[in-house]
């Protein structure tokens, strides 16, 4: 896998911290301080230009308020997140839709489909937050990232592979709130790409499915398992 100046560290979930060739810092899913396979040495960011937020989650946004707030970050989520996010006190806001693509900070993003539940905990409520998404990153380098957020296996993940063909692909494995190992290889099937780096798997005793059980199921992937804090560069 070659990412051409580009530095992905997993935090374990579904949080991934990436550094562009360009040198800036981008969190997707920013669940830190709870999160409980974050080691605490990246629990006190220190640098977050760019926040991308698949859905409403607690364990995808539980950051995103203190952090955007703290680093006057951009946060790029879909329109109802990204306004709620802004009453609670974020000043950049990106708001997007599906299909739709947008430059921040030399990225090309592009918000495409998610099966999956978006309701946002806010206090005793659970507020309507849009629809979940995932995100085909495209850097200035010609690398493209595609991060599928919680989502079910779906067909038109073969339009991602078509319209956008990404090579690293991160896909839920857990099982219980998302995908399986088995619709995960499917998945591999509709997106064929180089590498797949499983996510959002062992933070809860749910959530069973491993690297492990993937790969047996894929043979012409490479399934890259990433420790927690791990940086590929």
């Amino acid at each position: 896998m070659n990412i051409k100046g580009i530095h992905l560290t997993w935090l374990g979930h579904a949080t991934f911290r990436i550094q562009t060739p360009e040198g800036k810092t981008f969190y997707v899913d920013p669940w830190i301080a709870g999160n409980p396979k974050c080691p605490e040495a990246d629990k006190n960011v220190k640098r977050a230009d760019v926040l991308i937020c698949t859905h409403g989650h607690g364990d995808h946004i539980g950051d995103a308020v203190d952090v955007g707030k703290k680093h006057n970050s951009t946060v790029v989520g879909i329109h109802e997140l990204c306004l709620w996010l802004q009453k609670k006190g974020v000043k950049q806001i990106s708001p997007m839709n599906k299909g739709g693509t947008q430059t921040v900070a030399d990225t090309k993003i592009t918000m495409v489909h998610a099966v999956h539940s978006c309701g946002i905990q806010d206090g005793d409520e659970i507020i309507y937050g849009g629809e979940a998404c995932g995100y085909v990153l495209e850097f200035s380098n010609g690398v493209k990232l595609y991060h599928a957020g919680d989502t079910n296996v779906f067909s038109d993940m073969a339009i991602i592979r078509d319209l956008y063909a990404p090579k690293i692909v991160m896909l839920p494995i857990g099982d219980h709130f998302t995908m399986s190992p088995r619709e995960a290889a499917y998945a591999c099937k509709l997106l064929q790409p180089e590498t797949v780096i499983p996510m959002h798997f062992g933070t809860f005793p749910q959530l069973t499915g491993t690297p492990s059980q993937l790969q047996k199921l894929v043979s012409d992937v490479e399934v890259l398992e990433m420790k927690p804090g791990q940086t590929i560069s």
